[in-house]
């Protein structure tokens, strides 16, 4: 056996490699198998365009099973996050672009590059020290390549809106583009919340967008600064109006109410009970 090339990462003893490759060939004879002309004929007629909707819905379920702390149902997520790999890499391969080996290449030598620090005699002692370097390192490779013109022509306008708006703001803000301190950014919502009601008092529909949306952009900044996600972080309260409102729902339920017979403070009481039970079990 050759010995491990400089600046690559070597094998851990027991290393379970073999089932894992093994499966993932398996995989892909398995797609490969579904798209061929005796194949299955769903699989067959699909596109890149008819298959982007799948990868953002697995990609979400695989986030709902970590927040439920799911462990069984995120293997079989991430199983089907995979699958979309695949899918999307048979059809490149059947274009002729590329195959699932040079997308596998790519990330393998993309995570050696950017980690000299574990790879080569880079230093990092921080996990900022870390992303630093790696914005760094992918900001020189960048350099080579045909690009489009502009800073932000980069992000994918498909992200969801709140990421999308979230990698905007801090691609501006690495080139200088940017509020001194988290207080400017709070003083700007405030500024915006002004103009919505502005908006609201003219009552055109185009001038409310807009100010919403300006609203919710400062908001994405704010949590930029104070390093919160703010996609996870809405997650978070959706999933918590959720439980509250299922407690609501129960209560109701149980005075033989549904939430359109019942009366606002009704439900608001129930609401107050279930963040009650709740800060009670957090011990806050």
């Amino acid at each position: 056996m050759p010995p491990t090339e400089p600046g690559q990462p070597k094998k851990q003893p027991n290393e379970p490699l073999g089932p894992a490759a093994a499966g993932f060939a398996r995989l892909i004879e398995i797609m490969d198998r579904l798209r061929s002309p005796g194949g299955c004929p769903w699989d067959r007629e699909q596109t890149f365009d008819t298959i982007k909707p799948y990868l953002l819905e697995e990609t979400y379920e695989v986030m709902d099973s970590i927040d439920a702390r799911d462990w069984d149902g995120l293997a079989d997520e991430l199983g089907d996050l995979l699958l979309q790999v695949v899918f999307f890499s048979q059809m490149a391969k059947e274009a002729g672009y590329f195959d699932v080996t040079d997308a596998i290449e790519a990330i393998n030598s993309k995570l050696v590059r950017r980690h000299p620090h574990v790879f080569a005699d880079g230093e990092a002692k921080t996990a900022d020290d870390v992303k630093r370097k790696w914005d760094e390192i992918k900001a020189g490779e960048k350099v080579s390549r045909p690009k489009p013109k502009g800073l932000l022509a980069g992000v994918p306008r498909s992200l969801p809106a709140l990421m999308e708006a979230r990698q905007i703001a801090s691609r501006a803000a690495g080139a200088g583009f940017d509020w001194n301190n988290v207080d400017e950014v709070l003083h700007k919502l405030r500024e915006e919340l002004t103009e919505l009601e502005g908006a609201r008092q003219s009552g055109s529909p185009k001038a409310l967008q807009d100010e919403i949306g300006d609203l919710l952009f400062v908001i994405v900044n704010i949590a930029r600064f104070l390093k919160v996600d703010p996609e996870q972080a809405l997650r978070g309260t959706n999933s918590k109006f959720r439980r509250r409102f299922g407690h609501v729902e129960q209560g109701l339920e149980a005075q033989g109410k549904a939430p359109r017979q019942a009366t606002i403070e009704e439900m608001e009481r129930l609401w107050q009970e279930a963040k009650g039970q709740e800060t009670d079990r957090e011990g806050v």
